[in-house]
C-alpha cells in the first residue's frame, strides 16, 4: 500500500532530521578524529578542542531528535531496526559516551598521562562512529535480510559487506576533510595553515571515495533511482569543487561544498530506501513507510508539535553559531592570554 501524504512528509522530515545530524556531527568527528594529528601541543589540542567545545551538545540534539521522531513516526521502523543493530549501536553508543566524556573531563587535570588517555578517548570515539553510521545507512539503502515479520534475520557480520565498509570509510574520509574546512573557519595562524595543509591531502580522498561509492551505488540500484543519481551526482561535484577551493585557501567555499556532498550522500540513499522503511534483500520482505507507520492521528499531533517548537530550535543553534563564530589559535590558551585577547586575534582574518 502507498504511503500516506502524512506518512511521506514525515519520512522527509526524519530524512532531515538523520541528515543535519550528519551535517553537524560530521566536522566534530573529523575534528577529534584528528585531534592528535593537528595538535602538537597541549595548548594547540585545546584550541582544538575549543572550535567545536561550545556547540557539539546542541549538534548531538539532532541525534536525540532523530531516533525520537524516527520512534514516534514510524515505530516497527525504529524497532526492527535498533534490535538488529544493536551490538553495532552498542559499540557506537560506548564510543560517542567515550568521546564525550573525554572532552568534558580532558581539562580536569593537566598530567601527561591523563590528557593522552582522552586524546585517545577522543579520537576514537570520533572515529568509529563516523564509520559506524556509514555502515548502517549504506546497509540501509542497500537492503539487509528481514524475515516475513519483519524481523532482522542476519548477524553482525551480516552487516560487514564490502559495500557497506566501503560506505563507511567514505564517511570517515568525508568527515575528516570536513572538519579540516571547518578548521579553517574557526583557527587563525599556524592553526589554520596546519588545517589547510590537511585539508589538501584529505579532501582529494574523500572525493574520490565518494565517487567510488556513488558509481558502485548506482549499479547496484534495480531499477535506477533518478532522483538518486542526481543527488549522487551532486555530492561528487561537490566534493569535488571542495577540494578546489580548499587549495584555494576559500575556507568558507570548501566547508559548503564539503557540507553539500555530506547531504547529497546521505538524501541519495534515504531516496533509493524509499518507499520502504526498511529494505529487505529479499523484496517480498521489505518493511514499506505504510507498515511502519503510527496511526494518522500521531502523525497529525507530532506535525503540530514540530511546526509550533522546530522554528525556535533552529534559531537557537543558529544564534549558537554566531556567538561563537571568532577565529582562535593556540596562543590564545598558551600562559597569560586572556579572553579580550582571543578576541582581538579572531576579530582578524
Amino acid at each position: 500500500m502507498d504511503p500516506t501524504t502524512l506518512q511521506v512528509v514525515w519520512f522527509l522530515l526524519i530524512c532531515v532530521l538523520w541528515t543535519g545530524y550528519l551535517l553537524l556531527e560530521g566536522f566534530d568527528f573529523g575534528v577529534g578524529t584528528l585531534l592528535r594529528v593537528l595538535g602538537r601541543d597541549v595548548h594547540e589540542r585545546r584550541a582544538l578542542l575549543q572550535t567545536f567545545g561550545p556547540v557539539w551538545d546542541g549538534n548531538e540534539v539532532w541525534l536525540l531528535v532523530a531516533g525520537g521522531a524516527t520512534f514516534a513516526a514510524f515505530p516497527e521502523w525504529y524497532a526492527t531496526m535498533f534490535s538488529g543493530f544493536y551490538l553495532a549501536f552498542l559499540v557506537l553508543l560506548v564510543a560517542l559516551i567515550l568521546r564525550n566524556v573525554g572532552v568534558e573531563f580532558w581539562a580536569k587535570d593537566e598530567d601527561g598521562r591523563w590528557k593522552s588517555a582522552w586524546e585517545w578517548a577522543i579520537v576514537g570515539g570520533s572515529a568509529v562512529p563516523a564509520v559506524l553510521l556509514g555502515v548502517a545507512w549504506a546497509n540501509l539503502a542497500h537492503g539487509i535480510p528481514l524475515s516475513a515479520d519483519h524481523e532482522y534475520a542476519g548477524t553482525f557480520w551480516t552487516l560487514i559487506n564490502p559495500y557497506a565498509l566501503l560506505g563507511g570509510v567514505t564517511t570517515l574520509a568525508l568527515f575528516c576533510a570536513h572538519g579540516t574546512h571547518f578548521l579553517g573557519l574557526r583557527t587563525h595562524g599556524v592553526m589554520r595553515d596546519r588545517a589547510a595543509a590537511a585539508a589538501r591531502v584529505l579532501s582529494p580522498a574523500a572525493a574520490a571515495l565518494v565517487a567510488v561509492f556513488a558509481i558502485w551505488t548506482v549499479a547496484d540500484q534495480s531499477p535506477v533511482e533518478p532522483i538518486s543519481v542526481v543527488l549522487l551526482a551532486i555530492a561528487v561535484l561537490a566534493a569535488g569543487g571542495a577540494v578546489a577551493r580548499s587549495r584555494a585557501r576559500a575556507e568558507a567555499w570548501a566547508f559548503g561544498l564539503s557540507s553539500l556532498a555530506i547531504v547529497g550522500l546521505f538524501a541519495a540513499l534515504f531516496v533509493w530506501q524509499f518507499p520502504n522503511a526498511l529494505t529487505s534483500t529479499d523484496p517480498a520482505t521489505s518493511l514499506t513507510l505504510h507498515a511502519a507507520s503510527s496511526t494518522p492521528y500521531t502523525l497529525k499531533v507530532m506535525t503540530f508539535v514540530a511546526v509550533a517548537l522546530v522554528p525556535f530550535v533552529l534559531l537557537y543553534q543558529g544564534w549558537t553559531y554566531w556567538v561563537f563564530r571568532r577565529r582562535i589559535g593556540a596562543e590564545d590558551f598558551r600562559p597569560g592570554a586572556t579572553p579580550l585577547d582571543a578576541l582581538g586575534r579572531g576579530s582578524r582574518g
